[in-house]
């Protein structure tokens, strides 16, 4: 049987994460060690010990989110195989890329921290609100999202995370404008989210250029099987396709129900893994691609059960 690998994204990080996989597999242990040496910081004591308030900073919770699902794969990789597909959500693209053996984790680590601290300072810059709508179909958020926009102020869809869970993105008064008009559609909540900026907005455009010139800077191999681009929804299959498409990530929307309906288009009948923190994913694709049973390997005890 195949594998399809998923990568999670920001949010899925919470203080204790990965200290069980580096107290019982070598590996991980490694793992975690050689990117805390890449960045130079104690990033696994962050992840182990917290304050949650250091944790939940932008350039912190995306490397330590990438640490957890590098370490899982250091363990259970070999066991994965073969992986025919590869799919991360936002920052779980990077995480996904280290599984398909494009970037090492250390490097993969160094580059989202710089793309976190470019989106911190994006927000910054011009302050923003995020927002998950649920209960409301795309196409009524979209519709929403367009009327609020106004004198300026933008408001978009930024996570399409489910056909009727949508994450929207933008200047704070068209956010709410948004979520009003949603509210009059027909959602049955929304509710505004803790974040430090407008991600996957245009609102993020000042982190573009940033992250243009930091790609070149890092290693970046073909990757050993297709991964799909959250900008996209389509297999990329080539570093120069890979780096271009990372860049355009910051300001497109992650089109994650598109992502899931590709990955079981294309590989039919595969074994669906969630790599790292958490099972959001996995809630997410049963809801999108009903029938489909992933596993989720994020601790040591279901790393072990793998295993065994």
């Amino acid at each position: 049987m195949v594998t399809v690998v998923l990568c999670p994204g920001q949010g899925a990080q919470k203080v204790g994460m990965g200290r069980d996989l580096a107290e019982r597999f070598l590996a991980a242990r490694e793992t975690f060690e050689a990117i805390d040496d890449a960045l130079g910081v104690r990033l696994s004591r962050i992840m182990w010990e917290g304050p949650e308030s250091d944790l939940t900073l932008t350039h912190n919770a995306q490397p330590a989110i990438l640490a957890h699902s590098a370490a899982v794969l250091a363990v259970a990789g070999e066991r994965l195989r073969p992986v025919a597909l590869g799919a991360g959500h936002s920052l779980g693209e990077y995480s996904a890329y280290v599984a398909a053996g494009a970037l090492t984790a250390p490097d993969a680590a160094r580059l989202v921290r710089r793309r976190g601290e470019l989106m911190l300072e994006a927000g910054e810059a011009r302050p923003g609100a995020m927002a998950a709508v649920l209960g409301l179909a795309t196409a009524d958020v979209e519709a929403a999202c367009t009327e609020a926009s106004a004198g300026g102020a933008v408001a978009v869809p930024a996570n399409l995370n489910a056909p009727d869970q949508t994450v929207i993105s933008g200047d704070p008064a068209a956010v709410e404008r948004a979520g009003e008009g949603c509210k009059a559609r027909g959602a049955r909540r929304v509710i505004a989210l803790k974040v430090s900026g407008a991600f996957h907005s245009p609102l993020m455009a000042p982190a573009v250029d940033g992250l243009r010139e930091a790609l070149p800077e890092v290693p970046f191999a073909e990757p050993a099987f297709p991964v799909l681009a959250n900008a996209s929804a389509e297999p990329v299959t080539t570093a120069n396709d890979a780096r271009r498409l990372l860049v355009d990530q910051l300001t497109a929307p992650v089109r994650w129900v598109a992502c899931m309906r590709a990955a079981a288009a294309l590989q039919p009948g595969a074994r669906f893994v969630e790599v790292g923190p958490g099972a959001v994913l996995s809630g997410l694709l049963k809801r999108i691609v009903p029938g489909t049973e992933p596993v989720t390997l994020g601790t040591a005890d279901e790393v072990e059960r793998f295993l065994a």
